[in-house]
């Protein structure tokens, strides 16, 4: 925890007849994080967006008819300090959630409610993380209790799942990979579907794909991603979809980087993205119907080209 932050303090006032502008103040407030002091008095340490947050508040309030001023506050001596501080202390929140993840069993969730299941616990805690604005161990034992309950279920679910490498990732030149034959597991889902459209577009253009029904008949000379031993998999921040960004220098494309917080969500939690839902349905549509696997990664190409195109901004898409 910091020990001496700066703070921004918003007071505000509503007429008494205003009680829907009311509730929008107070659920805009709890949505960012922000401390009551005290009715009308609202707290925030001065972070990235906090003035910004604020002051769409206090524009908010006197387009209803009330009065807001936005101040920068300092408290008095560091008793006082601490006890601003106290304020944020999301703990107990983070404590009330992974107690919930540790007795949580995966192998007696249904098979049809568990990727959702463990998504809405992902969401909890992105929302707690959201407003932590003094992040520490608290933040990150949610985050690890959540890790491993992701790891136990991708184990019963997808035990034919990559285990993640700790090797170091080496940077490599697009040059040397081209028109290669790459190889993964058959029936591809979405980091393997998202990683070869990336090999496609952006790597080895004239690639070769090999679906394969036992990774280990995988033949010298191919490059295997996505499964044990494969050249490109898993590391314990990345799955191969990152991975494959950060190989080939590829991080500095922003929606290249949007659809590997996507694809990290759909594969193995973590942050939720607004677009996951929508092309999760997709993807699923697809691999129901499409049975020959080289059909449906023409297909899901189609919709990873299409989302490349909706995240790149558009002086960049011009």
């Amino acid at each position: 925890m910091s020990n001496d932050p700066s703070w921004l303090m918003l007071i505000a006032s509503l007429p008494t007849a205003q009680t829907a502008a009311r509730m929008r103040l107070w659920r805009a407030l709890k949505a960012s994080g922000a401390a009551a002091l005290r009715d009308g008095v609202y707290l925030l340490p001065v972070a990235d967006g906090a003035a910004e947050a604020l002051a769409a508040q206090a524009d908010e309030v006197r387009a209803a008819g009330g009065e807001a001023w936005l101040l920068h506050a300092a408290p008095v001596d560091a008793s006082e300090s601490a006890a601003w501080c106290d304020l944020f202390d999301r703990s107990a929140d983070y404590a009330a959630l992974i107690d919930e993840v540790r007795i949580a069993d995966p192998a007696t969730w249904p098979s049809s409610q568990s990727t959702r299941r463990m998504q809405a616990l992902w969401r909890r805690h992105e929302a707690i993380a959201q407003t932590d604005h003094f992040p520490g161990e608290s933040q990150l034992q949610s985050h690890a209790a959540l890790d491993a309950l992701q790891t136990a279920l991708l184990r019963l679910t997808n035990p034919d799942e990559p285990q993640t490498r700790h090797a170091a990732i080496e940077r490599l030149r697009i040059a040397d990979y081209q028109g290669r034959t790459w190889a993964t597991r058959k029936r591809p889902w979405v980091d393997r579907l998202a990683s070869a459209w990336l090999i496609r577009r952006c790597i080895d253009p004239q690639a070769k794909f090999q679906w394969l029904a036992d990774p280990a008949k995988c033949k010298r000379g191919w490059l295997g991603f996505d499964f044990d031993g494969a050249r490109f998999s898993h590391t314990p921040s990345r799955v191969t979809y990152e991975t494959l960004l950060a190989s080939f220098g590829l991080e500095d494309d922003p929606a290249l980087l949007r659809i590997g917080t996507l694809v990290h969500f759909l594969d193995v939690g973590g942050v939720p993205v607004p677009q996951a839902s929508g092309i999760e349905a997709a993807l699923s549509g697809l691999r129901e119907h499409l049975a020959d696997d080289d059909q449906l990664l023409n297909a899901a190409c189609a919709v990873f080209d299409g989302l490349r195109r909706a995240l790149t901004p558009q002086e960049s898409a011009a």
